[in-house]
Formats: structure tokens, sequence, C-alpha cells
């Protein structure tokens, strides 16, 4: 097996809307804000190399939207998921497996682009599965009005209707093990219903694709919760538990929207789980 960061492109967010309720003068001390209040946000995906299987997890903004609608998010650096993919000798071509941790517009709108005419949409990955879960299908297809701009029916329905969807197997204790991927899923339901986050057996480690359940290393004190999650009681308690885990077992934690850190290790300290270590991938997966 091979890890490999994809870099589908950075973005800007609300400072205040990544952190919630914590004070602005707590959060700039890892995430400085610059005068729109606006932080640096990465989309790093991970692609997996294993046998003949390519998994790419994640697949960032895409780039089918309006130039008004990107303007919102204010795109900076010139990463994209095909140079990157190029730069380790592959193409979006070669990919066999889409695994999309949630189905919000940042996670999956690059799964979907405009056919060759523009008249309708087409998988940006002809040849892989795309996969999902039947609750956070259905969250995500019929989506409350809190979430109803993350759903965008462009990045997820053409999924379905190219009858390259697939669903993972769903898990009753938070972790599914052995799944059809080769990687272990927990499930976290505070962000977002039935979020996945991979956890990929790799030489002697465990690496932790951590999504929307620790965004940067910024988010690791518990009550630092999004103001995106839907519940954010329920954050702090699947963040504990998971955050304990990675303590106890040295985990790795891949950060997909951490602009500036790329994988961290955490421990535990009298303030609670902290951070540890910090990794380039590239240190990592050569």
């Amino acid at each position: 097996m091979q890890l490999y960061p994809i870099q589908a492109g950075n973005f800007k967010l609300d400072g205040g809307a990544m952190f919630g309720v914590v004070p602005k003068s707590l959060w700039t001390r890892t995430n400085p804000a610059d005068s729109n209040n606006m932080i640096d946000i990465a989309a790093r995906c991970l692609l997996i190399e294993d046998g003949n299987r390519l998994v790419l997890i994640d697949t960032g903004m895409g780039n089918k939207q309006s130039d008004k609608f990107y303007g919102y998010y204010f795109l900076w650096g010139d990463d994209s998921i095909d140079k990157s993919l190029a730069a380790y000798g592959f193409h979006r071509d070669d990919i066999t497996d889409v695994f999309m941790t949630h189905l919000h517009f940042d996670h999956c709108g690059g799964s979907i682009q405009w056919n060759k005419d523009r008249t309708g949409y087409e998988p940006a990955f002809k040849n892989a599965n795309f996969w999902s879960n039947i609750d956070h299908w259905q969250w995500a297809t019929q989506p409350n009005q809190r979430e109803k701009a993350s759903f965008l029916k462009e990045n997820i329905l053409p999924m379905e209707a190219s009858g390259q969807l697939k669903f993972t197997e769903l898990s009753n204790n938070n972790i599914l093990k052995n799944s059809d991927l080769g990687f272990d899923i927990f499930f976290a339901d505070g962000h977002t219903d039935k979020q996945m986050i991979p956890m990929i057996t790799y030489k002697d480690k465990t690496i932790c694709f951590m999504a929307d359940l620790l965004p940067t290393a910024g988010h690791l004190p518990l009550p630092f919760v999004m103001g995106y999650d839907t519940r954010p009681l329920l954050t702090l308690d699947e963040k504990a538990k998971f955050l304990n885990l990675a303590a106890d077992n040295n985990y790795y934690l891949f950060l997909e929207h951490d602009a500036h850190n790329e994988i961290i290790t955490v421990k535990h300290t009298e303030k609670g789980v902290r951070l540890k270590e910090t990794f380039t991938c590239d240190t990592l997966f050569n």
C-alpha cells in the first residue's frame, strides 16, 4: 500500500463560522484571520494505492459552479486534483473508487463535472465507484433547511444516475471493521448524519482521515466546534471519544481542511487531548 496527498484546491471560510461560539481572541491563536475575518482552508484529499485499486477519499469543490459561487469562498493557490494526481503519475481515469466522507459540496463537488457540451453532468471519474452510505444519502437528498445550501443536487444525483453509486455497510457501535474498501470507518453524526472517518492501516501506523470531525489542529479543544455542525453537543462526545482513542493508540490524524498542518498526533494533558507532533505527508508516507 502507498498513500499520496491530493490537493484539490484552497479556499477561505469565515473564522467565526468555523469555530462557533469560541471567541475570536482564542481561535486566532492557531488560525489567523484576514481583514474579512476569513481563515485559510485546504481541500487535502487522500489517494490510497493498494494492489490494483486506487481509492480517492473526497474530491473538493470541483470546478463546475459559477464564478459568483466561488466568489464566496475566495479561492487561492493553483492546486487541482488533476495536477496533484499527475505529480504521482496518475490520471483521474485510473481511479477505481471515490470514497466520500460526506456529501457537502466542499467534499464531493469534484466527483461530478459538466458533460462535454455543458448540457448536463457526468462522473468526473468515469471508471470509479462512488461510495456513500444509505443513511447519509437519504439525509443529503432530502436535506434539512440548515444544510440545504451544502447539499447541491448537481453534486449528488448524477452519481446515482450514472449507476456508479455504492453504499458501505453501517455500524451500530461507531466503528465498522473490515469494510469493502480495506479500511475501518468511524461514523460520526454531529457534523452531519453518518459522516464517515476512514481509519487506514499503513505499515505500522493508523492514518485517520479526519474530514469535518477535526477540520484543523486548532479544533482540538473539545468546545471548539464548528457553527456548521447540526448537532454540536453530539460532536463534543464524538470528538472526545475519537481523540481519546487517538491519544491512547498514537493515531496519525490526516487533516483535510488545515492549510498549514497536514498530519498530527495528539497526547493526553491536564487540559485534555492536545497536539503532540506535526508531520508532513512527504515525511510520513515516503
